[in-house]
């Protein structure tokens, strides 16, 4: 039996369904955002969000509902209010962001330094990505 290397770039790649459900210019911030603060109405979401527009932010948020990301309530008052909070979902990923923060860190140094003209060569990790 031969074992068969699967792309993780296929169709039904995990990694290619996480990257939908986060990926975009504003989900990120978002998702930050109402980690940090818990439970939060709509426009106090905008007002962290510079230059987001009124529909952007709500796609944004309503894609983030659609795939379990984000949990929105309405209290029935006059006038309505909004809460939308992260999930518990979204509570598992945090440790992952926080290390792909890192990462990215670290990887602005090395341009940096390679820009500069400090680091001519960096050898890649012999690693491969299978699900």
């Amino acid at each position: 039996m031969v074992n068969e290397h699967i792309c993780p770039c296929t169709k039904n790649c995990p990694l290619q369904r996480a990257m939908k459900s986060i990926g975009g210019r504003w989900k990120m911030s978002i998702l930050c955002s109402l980690s940090n603060d818990g439970a939060t109405r709509y426009n106090d979401i905008k007002r962290k969000m510079n230059g987001i527009s009124n529909t952007m932010l709500a796609k944004s948020l309503k894609e983030l509902e659609d795939d379990g990301l984000v949990k929105r309530t309405e209290y029935l008052e006059v006038p309505i209010r909004v809460e939308y909070e992260i999930t518990d979902d979204v509570r598992s990923l945090i440790p992952i962001l926080m290390e792909l923060a890192v990462w990215g860190s670290n990887l602005k140094k090395i341009l940096t330094y390679k820009m500069k003209g400090y680091i001519k060569y960096v050898k890649k990790p012999a690693s491969r990505l299978t699900f």
